[in-house]
């Protein structure tokens, strides 16, 4: 059953060498009847596009040419007009799957936008993320790497068969004291036939009885993706929410992610890990000290000074709010440290062999952001501050930003729209950058943010 993902085993070939030719070939001898064209529009969520194809020469059209769609519809929160709104869906071979929930069997393709100029549409987050991550590694020699932890809430009635867990102690929790151990699992499984690579899965802390005129029992869990490019990470995110929905759909459940459920308990983030890499070789610590590389020192000084811009993306919702205010694990303050999940970005720890080396990537940990974000916006927003923090990084910077025994010492992060609007008006400059997130957009951001000001 290696390797993981389907298509792989049965081209015989990475994605990256996959051809139109293989999958038409697949088409055919999977006895496949639809091609689903999936993008992300400019809310975040999947789109489909599907299509019966007529013969093998239709196949090939859809794969090698995609199709039209209404800009409009899909970006018009982002300035897309509908006087001047086609654009057209352009496959990636490489990220072709079967789609594990079709009952006609169906081969699914993720897309980008192009304009009508046929260049990338600068308002498509497809396109946003690709050109940040294409920045950093033209200006700072660096391929910066992610990865997300997709934390989510399953709800269901009740019944007899129930063994109940408790408020807050579900962290690690096993059968038969969760009801969702089969889906979590049933989802990395999944995940990895799609191609999404997965690092582990294990259920949360949060767990809510019913009450307060809600009869659903609500346990959190976690599935933790693996280190990706910044583009392929993105989309990672959001096909593990939608495979999530779909499998919570199909049992019954429900599937949440909101930053919070029930005012008091645990709420979902979307913990970003973050490993810069230069020439093949990760930087995200120097040495046995375990001192900050430089390439991270980069990271952690864009990340403590543009906490509040990226929040537009990364947490944008009302509860968003809720959660960062009861500091239940999650970050109140612009502080970063090691080992400390009260931190805003926090240097974890990594297993390591009988040598003391680490046995895997060293990483950034940027803990602001939950179940409301916006990946790819995110994680382009992210690269364009870590940019930004080469020319501030400072011993002193960094010093300030520490955390310390004091709570009082850091800024409080945003406690209000209105306050990220105007972290996002002073950093805008750092976000619009190399052409990176069209000024436009971010206009529509702070208009929404902030309709008052």
């Amino acid at each position: 059953m290696l390797p993981a993902s389907r298509l792989m085993r049965l081209l015989g070939r990475a994605p990256d060498e996959w051809t139109i030719d293989d999958l038409v070939a697949l088409f055919d001898d999977q006895r496949l009847r639809l091609v689903s064209l999936l993008h992300v529009g400019g809310d975040g969520w999947l789109k489909t596009l599907d299509f019966v194809p007529r013969d093998r020469a239709h196949v090939r059209e859809i794969l090698a040419f995609g199709e039209r769609a209404d800009g409009s519809s899909l970006f018009g929160a982002h300035g897309v007009a509908v006087t001047a709104s086609d654009v057209v869906l352009r496959p990636r071979l490489s990220t072709a799957f079967l789609d594990p929930f079709a009952r006609v069997p169906t081969l699914a393709v993720l897309c980008g936008h192009d304009g009508r100029d046929g260049a990338p549409l600068p308002e498509s987050p497809d396109t946003i993320v690709r050109r940040a991550s294409a920045r950093v590694s033209a200006e700072a020699g660096v391929e910066l790497l992610a990865l997300g932890e997709v934390e989510y809430f399953l709800g269901k009635r009740p019944g007899d068969g129930d063994v109940y867990g408790s408020a807050e102690r579900g962290y690690h929790a096993s059968s038969p004291f969760v009801f969702g151990e089969e889906l979590r699992r049933r989802a990395l499984v999944l995940l990895a036939e799609t191609g999404v690579p997965v690092k582990y899965g294990h259920s949360e802390v949060g767990y809510i009885e019913p009450g307060d005129g809600d009869e659903r029992i609500w346990e959190q869990h976690e599935v933790e993706l693996a280190l990706q490019p910044l583009p392929d990470a993105a989309d990672a995110v959001v096909l593990a929410q939608w495979l999530l929905r779909n499998l919570a759909h199909e049992r019954g459940f429900r599937c949440r992610f909101d930053p919070i459920l029930r005012q008091g308990h645990a709420g979902s983030g979307l913990h970003v890990h973050l490993a810069p890499r230069v020439a093949g070789t990760f930087r995200s610590v120097a040495g046995p000290s375990g001192a900050l590389a430089t390439e991270a020192a980069w990271l952690v000084a864009g990340l403590v000074t543009s906490a509040p811009a990226l929040m537009a993306f990364g947490n944008r919702v009302p509860s968003s709010f809720v959660r960062l205010q009861q500091a239940k694990e999650a970050p109140s303050r612009v502080s970063w440290g090691r080992y400390n999940r009260k931190a805003l970005v926090r240097i974890p720890i990594v297993a390591r062999d009988d040598q003391g080396r680490a046995v895997g990537p060293e990483t950034v940990e940027f803990r602001l952001p939950d179940g409301s974000a916006h990946p790819h916006l995110l994680l382009a927003g992210i690269a364009q501050s870590m940019l930004a923090g080469r020319g501030v990084v400072s011993d002193d910077l960094l010093a300030r930003t520490a955390v310390g025994e004091s709570d009082e010492a850091s800024p409080p992060v945003p406690r209000s729209f209105a306050e990220v609007a105007e972290g996002l008006r002073q950093r805008r400059g750092v976000l619009e950058a190399g052409g990176v997130f069209p000024p436009h957009v971010i206009d529509r951001f702070l208009q929404v943010l902030d309709p008052n000001a």
